[in-house]
């Protein structure tokens, strides 16, 4: 499946830049903001009415306008951090909707994405400077994305996430993106499941506010021993304010790794956010501030979203536009 007039990580914006819009924090804008109740964090069950479709269809269509007014590309990632074989579980589903709900996922947002087109938001000619779109499936880590969780090894890993990889694979999705990693090991063993299904992938680490993965791994650590075990196509910090990132950068040996941002609005920790009963949605103004100077110091930034308590006007900000 292939959408659009450009390829992930292409840069297509003239003066350079980031190419890439994806979306902010899905959970916390359908929970806080529009009422909706999500059990265990899950948005992929919305696909399975049509009040659901039409509230994701009005969520990503915010997004799209970032993007046409950005001058970028536009990133179409499936509602599917829980949509593994664990969490479907905890969720009540049946073992086979891990392949339903990923494979729907795809066609739902591809579909999306061409009745935009259609409809004047994206355009795809080939003389423009942005334009297209692409549908990336998303996977979550195996536990709560907060934690560290068991400690297994990366071949489990693999095995564990290769049902959600494999729909995706299936699907034609331009890429797997694994949000919200705790652990080396993990990461690892998702990029292996991508590389058995012949897909493109990123992965994602979140860090703490010391700059750390939850396991106490300091990111640059983290980020070698991915590069020597198994090294993605594309990589993110995710789920973490600006300026926890900022924390991580004690050398500039593997910032130019980083291809991607979608971060936190609140400047709490992970254990404060999880106990907040409120949504905090941060100040944008400092926001951007601090996701300037982070991005000063990560010369290939190329996809630019955000998580946890951000919407279309946190990252419409990040690109510079109102919405």
């Amino acid at each position: 499946m292939s959408h659009g007039t450009v390829s992930m990580g292409e840069p297509q914006r003239a003066g350079g830049g980031p190419s890439w819009v994806t979306d902010g924090g899905l959970e916390t804008d359908l929970i806080f903001h529009r009422g909706v109740d999500l059990p265990h964090f899950a948005a992929y069950p919305l696909l399975d009415t049509p009040e659901g479709r039409a509230l994701l269809t009005d969520y990503y269509t915010a997004y799209a306008e970032v993007a046409r007014r950005a001058g970028a590309g536009l990133l179409l990632e499936t509602p599917t951090w829980r949509a593994n074989p664990d969490w479907v579980a905890t969720v009540g589903g049946p073992a086979d909707d891990v392949r339903r709900v990923n494979l729907e996922s795809v066609v739902f947002l591809a579909a999306l994405g061409e009745s935009l087109v259609a409809a004047g938001v994206l355009r795809t000619d080939s003389d423009d400077q942005y334009g297209g779109f692409r549908v990336c499936g998303v996977v979550g880590p195996r536990g709560d994305g907060y934690v560290p969780g068991e400690k297994i090894s990366a071949d489990e890993f693999a095995t564990y996430h290769s049902s959600q990889v494999a729909a995706f694979a299936d699907s034609g999705a331009a890429r797997v993106t694994a949000y919200t990693l705790t652990t080396v090991s993990e990461a690892v063993g998702v990029v292996q499941a991508a590389r058995a299904h012949d897909v493109d992938v990123s992965v994602s680490f979140t860090v703490e506010t010391d700059g750390r993965l939850p396991d106490g791994t300091p990111l640059g650590e983290a980020v070698a021993s991915l590069w020597d075990q198994a090294a993605p196509d594309g990589f993110l910090v995710n789920c973490a304010h600006p300026s926890h990132v900022a924390r991580a950068l004690d050398d500039d040996v593997w910032t130019d790794r980083v291809t991607g941002l979608r971060v936190n609005a609140s400047r709490q920790s992970h254990a404060e956010l999880d106990a907040a009963e409120e949504l905090d949605e941060g100040d944008i103004a400092d926001l951007v501030r601090e996701h300037d100077l982070l991005a000063a110091r990560l010369p290939n930034v190329d996809v630019v979203g955000g998580c946890c308590g951000t919407d279309a006007r946190h990252v419409g900000a990040l690109w510079g536009v109102a919405v």
